[in-house]
């Protein structure tokens, strides 16, 4: 045994470990730093396998970008973790055979790729891991298969954008269809308004004031026994 099939190994070995623990683990930024340390071991897998390519770009853009941004969501997030997990045992089963039917997928088309695969010198020379090669497979060979992915990412995050979206009663806003459909007599009402003397109103306001306090005055003066 070669000491790149160690590292294989180990890195294999630890990836899988760090993958359990991110669908075990309570705390949720426990769960997204397991899920760091499985990306980390996987670029060393694509390092073993001289795809320097791969490897740089899973480690800056999901290590430095995806997983900082999910760390910063969830740590500002007020996560009820108790209730978050209820029901898991309930759903345990189908997640398990979803999973097992997933793993089944993958090893079969893993399978039937490699069965009659055989290197050849000059394929090894190709430097698959490079920009250059990768582009072209994926641009070409794996075309249709790059577009579902990208899709299927859409969908993901409209999904997480429908499922997050709160109507907040401390904010104010408005819906712009409403606001688009409005008319003229919604927005302004004319409305006929008696003419009103402010200044008769002053002069009897003023008339009522002084009475008012004349007649505070004689009940306050004393009176003189008989």
């Amino acid at each position: 045994m070669t000491f790149t099939t160690v590292l294989f190994y180990v890195f294999a070995a630890i990836m899988v470990l760090a993958s359990l623990r991110v669908i075990t683990a309570k705390n949720p930024v426990h769960a997204a730093l397991f899920l760091v340390l499985a990306f980390f071991n996987a670029a060393g897998i694509w390092l073993l396998l001289k795809a320097e390519f791969l490897a740089i770009v899973l480690v800056l853009v999901y290590v430095g970008a995806v997983m900082v941004l999910f760390l910063f969501v969830v740590m500002m997030l007020d996560i009820n973790i108790d209730r978050m997990r209820e029901g898991f045992w309930g759903y345990l089963p189908v997640a398990a055979g979803v999973g097992g039917l997933i793993v089944l997928e993958m090893g079969a088309v893993l399978w039937h790729g490699y069965s009659d695969f055989q290197q050849t010198p000059e394929a090894a020379a190709l430097n698959i891991g490079g920009t250059k090669e990768l582009g072209l497979q994926i641009y070409t060979r794996y075309i249709y298969g790059f577009e579902i992915a990208a899709v299927v990412l859409l969908v993901a995050i409209i999904a997480a954008v429908a499922l997050t979206l709160r109507k907040r009663k401390d904010t104010k806003a408005i819906d712009p269809g409403q606001a688009v459909r409005v008319k003229r007599n919604d927005r302004l009402k004319i409305v006929k308004v008696e003419t009103v003397n402010q200044r008769a109103i002053d002069a009897a306001n003023v008339e009522k004031a002084a009475a008012a306090a004349a007649a505070a005055a004689a009940a306050a003066e004393p009176k003189e026994p008989k």
